[in-house]
């Protein structure tokens, strides 16, 4: 698999539990009678603190892909420059 494929699989797999844990969150929320605003601002920070310790991996493996990328993509901005430079001379 191509390594955007990884960094991008990773975020969306991330972004997609932290969805549904809110989601989770939000209708236990409402089943005990919460609504309004305050069933979101309560389901944001429930699911926050639920999704620090279960899903720690997958953020940090989510994290270590961009930064690589990132990585990388400067490498390339600072390869790219000195070529530039060397041109000029």
């Amino acid at each position: 698999m191509h390594y955007s494929g990884t960094v991008m699989r990773a975020t969306l797999t991330y972004t997609l539990l932290r969805v549904l844990i809110f989601l989770a969150a939000a209708l236990v929320l409402a089943l005990f009678g919460v609504h309004g605003i305050t069933l979101l601002a309560v389901a944001l920070v429930i699911s926050s603190i639920i999704s620090l310790p279960l899903l720690s991996r997958l953020r940090d493996r989510m994290s270590s892909s961009l930064t690589g990328r990132i990585g990388r993509f400067h490498a390339k901005l600072d390869a790219g420059t000195r070529a530039e430079d060397g041109d000029k001379a």
